[in-house]
């Protein structure tokens, strides 16, 4: 019996009432939506003092704004656009995308196109060879086709929804992590030019101790000449002079790895890298606020992510769970076929056509079903974990940097007074010493103290200024 398309067309419209009821059934979900977990977060942070509860957190602030430094600020720029590990992230988005591509086609209905002849002798002593010989009129036989096939499941338990929205949550879970990585370099680039300038100061100190050397040396040789003191003054002051000379090289050789090192990080080769401000003259803006923990879940990208990664779990797990329930699938046919090649393209007489509908049940796949929902399960757990931990993390490491500033500002304030004091005391151990009120021994101990107070305040200068990039850094900053 021939089909027409009519024929087709009313099968078609006969499927509708099921194609319609098991529509009805695609808002049904094996699991339950995503929730976030429950967390308890402090009011404040621990070191944070009144600012805390201020409306904008530095956090908040593009890098272009917080840091100073013009010179910083292009070093960061560049190391934005060329660092290798950030492009890394960045491909990651790209292949996530593409995924994320991948799952929303499983919404649409699979379509195919086929084609196919055959000719077919079956031998004379076969069977079929006297029916083909009657029907036909000859010893062989034809089939040619051409058919357009397609098939659709019906996302009855969401499995095909869930593997979307999971596809999803990876793909932003990328993006998150590339902003880690953008928050990440701003404040690596910056601890690596605080600690460059903080070695040219240790360089200019270490060169001008070592002609506040010389010039003593002198003074003692001549003191040496008169008969004041004797060689052992001498002796004792060269050496202190060496000591400093010797500073100097190692200084320089700190500068050149810390110049490659932020090469590294912009994406450069080794070379020079220009300076901007002297490390007393970039300004600590250590007064602005810190904000309020809450404000973690929606400015910092690494709990962000973690949180995204719970999230893509949760649709693994309800993708898994769907896959134990029944599966609907649409499929339908039609074309052209014949038994004569001549007669292939004839309409109505050739045309064919097919629709069903097939619904599988798993019964019994060895416990694998079971098994692959009950590891989701156990995943989208640790998933959970994770993020509560990134939030203790996230909070800790903003407590920390907190307290850490507060104490550096009391160093600082501590170090400034001795250079100052120590300052003093050299210069007047020089005068003394001219006149005879001082011995040798008491200019070298003020000299080599200043010496050691002065490097003393750069370092803990250039622990101030990374421990407010490290803050910026730990409230999500950096990304912007």
């Amino acid at each position: 019996m021939q089909i027409t398309i009519k024929n087709v067309f009313s099968a078609f419209r006969a499927s509708g009432l099921v194609m319609l009821f098991v529509t009805a059934l695609t808002a049904c979900s094996a699991t339950a939506p995503y929730k976030r977990a429950e967390v308890k977060l402090p009011g404040s942070y621990r070191g944070a003092g009144e600012l805390s509860g201020q409306q904008q957190a530095i956090g908040e602030i593009p890098y272009r704004g917080f840091f100073s430094d013009p010179v910083l600020v292009a070093l960061i720029d560049t190391a934005m656009v060329r660092n290798y590990d950030l492009q890394i992230a960045l491909k990651n988005i790209d292949y996530a995308q593409e995924s994320l591509k991948q799952a929303k086609l499983g919404f649409l209905p699979s379509l195919s196109l086929n084609a196919s002849g055959a000719v077919s002798r079956p031998s004379d002593n076969n069977l079929s060879s006297p029916s083909l010989q009657q029907a036909l009129g000859q010893s062989y036989s034809e089939d040619y086709s051409l058919s357009l096939g397609s098939s659709w499941e019906i996302d009855i338990w969401s499995r095909i929804r869930s593997k979307k929205k999971g596809a999803l949550a990876g793909y932003l879970k990328t993006v998150e992590a590339a902003k880690a990585v953008r928050t990440k370099l701003a404040a690596d680039v910056a601890s690596g030019y605080y600690n460059l300038r903080m070695l040219d100061a240790q360089r200019d100190i270490a060169r001008k101790n070592l002609a506040l050397a010389d010039t003593t040396l002198r003074m003692i040789r001549l003191q040496y000449d008169a008969g004041q003191v004797t060689m052992l003054a001498v002796e004792q002051q060269e050496a202190a002079r060496q000591a400093v000379m010797q500073s100097v090289p190692q200084i320089e050789q700190g500068i050149a790895v810390q110049e490659h090192a932020l090469g590294i990080l912009t994406g450069s080769y080794p070379g020079a890298v220009a300076r901007g401000r002297s490390l007393a003259a970039i300004p600590v803006a250590d007064d602005l606020p810190a904000g309020i923990p809450v404000a973690l879940l929606q400015n910092r990208p690494d709990v962000r992510e973690a949180e995204m990664a719970v999230m893509e779990s949760h649709a693994e797990m309800a993708a898994a769970k769907a896959a134990m329930y029944p599966s609907l699938t649409i499929t339908a046919q039609g074309g052209l076929n014949s038994f004569r090649s001549s007669n292939w393209f004839t309409t109505p007489g050739s045309l064919f056509g097919l629709v069903q509908g097939a619904i599988l049940q798993p019964i019994f796949q060895r416990g694998e079903l079971k098994a692959g929902y009950e590891k989701s399960r156990i995943r989208r757990e640790q998933a959970e974990i994770g993020f509560k931990q990134s939030l203790l993390k996230a909070v800790g490491e903003v407590s920390d940097e907190l307290v850490r500033l507060d104490k550096l500002r009391e160093q600082e304030r501590a170090a400034a007074a001795r250079v100052a004091t120590l300052q003093s005391a050299a210069g007047n151990s020089n005068l003394l010493f001219r006149s005879g009120m001082a011995t040798y021994l008491e200019v070298i101990s003020v000299q080599t103290g200043y010496l050691q107070a002065e490097l003393a305040l750069a370092d803990i200068r250039r622990q101030h200024l990374t421990a407010m990039a490290e803050l910026y850094r730990s409230l999500g900053g950096g990304w912007r």
